[in-house]
């Protein structure tokens, strides 16, 4: 009988808290929207952050509570963008798929190493020591820090510098993020040219310490027919909004570092 009446308080005590935990649980409850994780599951969760949020489950709440636009999703693309429309009821012009490029023509046959470099193997690690073993300081690393971040496994060290493969990238920003140098720019799929070179040294410096640098000659600047090149600190520089992918500065340059891809 001792231990009765300690059990039944217990008990009691049990109950009344179900039935509060019950009670707060209606009081207090809010609703979620169902769409929000339908949102959700339309991305691709890799938060890269190319839509201007910090993941995708904080765009997907832009989506739904702050009406923000259903294109916005780089790596995601059409398939994403068409998904959210659906899922909004509304419809969305899809982005056009944009890729990264490595703007770096220094493979190990064309630049040399001005020291050999035994330390941590990234790119940010070896750029705290002289800028890099390379003699150019203002090219590819060639560690693959850019390697790391890729989800999709679209980029590879060649010759010890980045390379892009077209078909895998889905643009999402995560290498150019990675690189130290800000080498790798995202730009359209469908723009055909590109310059392989980011050094702001002078020509002949530049040529001094790779054969595949730019050196700022402007032949690529006078043969543009829309303005669209233009050599600035040393080295040619592409406006995507006005090229129109002619290819006339590729047959302009003569050390081949602007290429067709």
């Amino acid at each position: 009988m001792q231990y009765l009446i300690p059990v039944l308080l217990f008990a009691a005590l049990g109950v009344l808290a179900g039935v509060l935990l019950t009670v707060c649980s209606k009081v207090f409850y809010v609703k979620v929207d169902e769409r929000l994780e339908q949102l959700q599951e339309a991305l691709p969760q890799i938060n890269c952050g190319s839509c201007g949020y910090s993941g995708c489950n904080a765009y997907a709440d832009a989506i739904l509570n702050d009406g923000a636009p259903l294109n916005m999703c780089k790596p995601g693309g059409a398939e994403s963008a068409g998904k959210l429309s659906e899922i909004m009821g509304v419809e969305t012009e899809h982005p056009e798929q944009e890729v990264a490029f490595v703007r770096c023509s220094g493979n190990c046959n064309v630049t040399q190493h001005k020291y050999v470099y035994d330390g941590s193997q990234s790119c940010r690690a070896s750029n705290r020591y002289y800028n890099g073993s390379k003699v150019c300081t203002s090219g590819c690393l060639g560690y693959g820090d850019c390697v790391e971040v890729c989800p999709n496994d679209a980029i590879s060290i060649v010759d010890r510098i980045a390379k892009v493969d077209k078909n895998k990238c889905v643009g999402c920003g995560l290498c150019a993020k990675a690189c130290p140098n800000s080498l790798i720019v995202i730009r359209r799929k469908s723009q055909k040219v590109d310059v392989g070179c980011k050094s702001t040294a002078i020509g002949k410096i530049t040529h001094s310490v790779c054969e595949n640098g730019c050196i700022g000659c402007r032949m690529c600047e006078k043969k543009c027919p829309s303005g669209a090149i233009k050599v600035e600190n040393n080295f040619a520089n592409i406006d995507y909004s006005k090229c129109n992918g002619c290819g006339q500065c590729a047959e302009a340059c003569r050390l081949g570092v602007i290429k067709l891809t």
